[in-house]
C-alpha cells in the first residue's frame, strides 16, 4: 500500500509532510507519512539536495572547533554513491567578497582553520554550488539563494536540508522538498534512497 501510494502524491504533498514539526515521528528510514513518488517534479531524472551548513552538517563546539555533526560525513558519501548533487545555501557575510566563489573560498579557510576530525569538509562534492548572500538582503530566509538554485538546476528536483523551521518552511513554499534535520523519532537526514526515487 505504502508503495503503491508513492505514485499517486505530488511534490507538494511531498514537501508538506516533510517540512512537518518534529512531533510528526518517522519510525524507519524512511518517513511514513512523507511519501517520495514526486514523478511530476522529478520529470528531467536528477535531484540537487541543498543544504545550510552550521547545525545542518557541521557544529562549531564552545572552544570554536569545528567538526561534522554525527552522520554528516556518512550521509553525504551515501548521496555521492547515487550521484546525487550536492550545494550549500550558507548566510555568510557579504563583505567576504564580490562573487559566491569568492565568499565560498573564505568560508572554507575559515572552516578548515578551525576543523577537528579524522576526515576534512568535503567541498569538492559540493563545486560551484556554494550560494551565498550578495547583500544582507539576500540572507535567508528572504527567497534568493533558493531563487538563485533554482536557476542553476536545470530543472532538476529540487531538496532543501536544514536545522532552522523558519527555513525549511520558506523553501517548500517556494516549491523545495524541504527537511528538518535533527529533529527527534525522525531520521537525521532524509534518507538518500528516499531522494534517489525523486528522479526516477
Amino acid at each position: 500500500m505504502y508503495r503503491a501510494g508513492l505514485a499517486l502524491l505530488s511534490a507538494a504533498a511531498v514537501s508538506a509532510a516533510l517540512v512537518t514539526a518534529a512531533s510528526a515521528a518517522v519510525p524507519s528510514d524512511v518517513p511514513h507519512d512523507a511519501p517520495a513518488g514526486a514523478v511530476a517534479e522529478a520529470a528531467h531524472g536528477c535531484a540537487v539536495v541543498y543544504f545550510d551548513l552550521g547545525e545542518t552538517l557541521v557544529h562549531t563546539a564552545e572552544d570554536s572547533s569545528t567538526g561534522y555533526l554525527p552522520g554528516a560525513a556518512a550521509y553525504l558519501r551515501r548521496l555521492r554513491e547515487r550521484r546525487i548533487e550536492v550545494g550549500l545555501l550558507t548566510n555568510v557575510p557579504p563583505s567576504w567578497g564580490e562573487t559566491d566563489a569568492e565568499r565560498a573560498a573564505v568560508l572554507e579557510k575559515e572552516v578548515d582553520g578551525a576543523w577537528v576530525g579524522p576526515a576534512p569538509f568535503a567541498w569538492k562534492d559540493f563545486g560551484d554550488r556554494i550560494l551565498t548572500p550578495r547583500t544582507e538582503a539576500e540572507r535567508k530566509p528572504a527567497p534568493a539563494l533558493w531563487e538563485r538554485a533554482r536557476s542553476q538546476a536545470g530543472g532538476c528536483c529540487l531538496v532543501y536540508e536544514g536545522e532552522s523551521a523558519e527555513e525549511t518552511d520558506a523553501a517548500a513554499a517556494l516549491g523545495y522538498v524541504a527537511y528538518q534535520v535533527g529533529q527527534p523519532g525522525r531520521p537525521a537526514y532524509l534518507p538518500a534512497r528516499l531522494i534517489a526515487l525523486l528522479t526516477h
